[in-house]
């Protein structure tokens, strides 16, 4: 006679699991990015905007083929991502894109990536305390990068050098900036608080609101419709539905593009605007609304600090500084806005405008027939009444 004998489940095996989803390329793969995936790609020195998409895909880990620092320049991608609690393996090699196929569900552990059984790469995993020892040796070499970046800046001042001095080539939008404030949106880091923080600046003062790529979907989310979306390229767009109801959708293409380059967006039904510069988009959309003559433009999610221009890529650093420096009188990160303007209506304010009307009506009836009359009719009363009040102290007196 048999005896069935229960069998105890194979103890969990150690590490991060999720479906892997692969791509070379950054931009493209952050579309198809859901919560739990594990992001396979090939980014080097990744900057933080890109650790913050990855972040608000809800990745679970993000294994690069590469290092994620090289070395060249302290960049801040793999910080915030260990600051967010992302797995984070690179020096996977180009091997494991052909050795993992995208959807299979992956396991990472010591930085080993496996596939079920099969052992697919072995990379390093990124700690904090790695980041912080790479970092200190990247930043040691700027000074080779700031050569570079002197290089690159005379080479954009020559290639946009119409644009930024005269304004050429910059798109008549269908909307009117001119003497109007513009908020400019870019998805970043830190631009939900700060969107909320100018909630009444664009309550009251109703500036253009335009969104940079997925900065118009940030707009749509809390609770705003972009009035003007710029984008970079029709690789990876934001929703339709938000680029749908703009009043105008600006696409940047190189000079000379043919009009197969904006075809996608025809498509779904918009008619998009062709900004011809090497510029980004975050920087097109900053020299737009100076060219549109904005009165004040808004810079939601830019990059204010000196460690954030640095981490930016090469091509866009000398973008990035030349049009600061068009646009700087007109510029006010959205950071310093509540400290600037306050357009809140405290209760003070309310009775000192009541007390100042009544005042202002009593002193308008009493030069009046009907005021003087009242005015007499009162006297003999308050007269009366004085003397009454009086009498009666007195008579308490001792």
């Amino acid at each position: 006679m048999k005896f069935a004998v229960r069998s105890r489940p194979a103890p969990a095996l150690p590490g991060v699991r999720g479906p892997a989803r692969i791509h070379r390329r950054t931009a493209s793969l952050l579309g198809r990015l859901h919560v739990g995936d594990v992001a396979v790609l090939d980014h080097l020195d990744m900057d933080r905007d890109t650790a913050q998409a990855l972040i608000d895909a809800g990745v679970v880990a993000v294994v690069n083929s590469g290092p994620m620092v090289s070395g060249r320049f302290p960049n801040l991608g793999p910080e915030r991502l260990v600051e967010a609690g992302v797995l984070v393996v690179d020096n996977a090699g180009p091997g494991v894109f052909e050795r993992l196929k995208d959807g299979t569900d992956v396991r990472i552990d010591a930085g080993v990536l496996h596939a079920g059984d099969t052992l697919v790469a072995t990379g390093r995993e990124v700690t904090a305390e790695l980041v912080r020892s790479e970092m200190g040796r990247a930043r040691s070499g700027l000074s080779a990068q700031l050569e570079s970046f002197t290089h690159n800046s005379t080479e954009f001042l020559r290639r946009e050098q119409d644009l930024l001095l005269h304004g050429q080539g910059v798109p008549r939008t269908a909307t009117d900036m001119a003497g109007r404030p513009v908020v400019v949106t870019v998805r970043s880091h830190g631009w939900q608080d700060e969107l909320r923080g100018i909630k009444p600046f664009v309550r009251e003062q109703r500036p253009v609101l335009v969104g940079v790529d997925h900065g118009a979907d940030a707009l749509a989310k809390a609770g705003h419709r972009p009035d003007v979306v710029v984008v970079s390229g029709v690789d990876d767009l934001p929703s339709a539905a938000v680029l749908r109801k703009a009043r105008d959708v600006v696409v940047l293409v190189e000079r000379g593009a043919p009009r197969s380059a904006t075809e996608q967006l025809e498509r779904l039904g918009i008619r998009p605007l062709r900004f011809e510069t090497t510029a980004t988009a975050e920087d097109a959309a900053l020299l737009l609304a100076s060219a549109r003559e904005a009165s004040l433009i808004v810079g939601v999610g830019m990059h204010a600090t000196l460690d954030e221009f640095l981490d930016r890529r090469r091509a866009g650093l000398a973008s990035t500084f030349l049009t600061r420096l068009k646009v700087g009188p007109d510029l006010v990160d959205a950071s310093a806005v509540p400290q600037l303007y306050d357009g809140a209506v405290r209760p003070r304010h309310l009775v000192g405008a009541l007390i100042a009307g009544a005042l202002a009506v009593g002193a308008a009836v009493s030069v009046t027939p009907v005021g003087q009359q009242w005015v007499d009719d009162l006297s003999p009363v308050v007269t009366s009444s004085t003397t009454d009040l009086i009498d009666n102290v007195r008579g308490t007196l001792p």
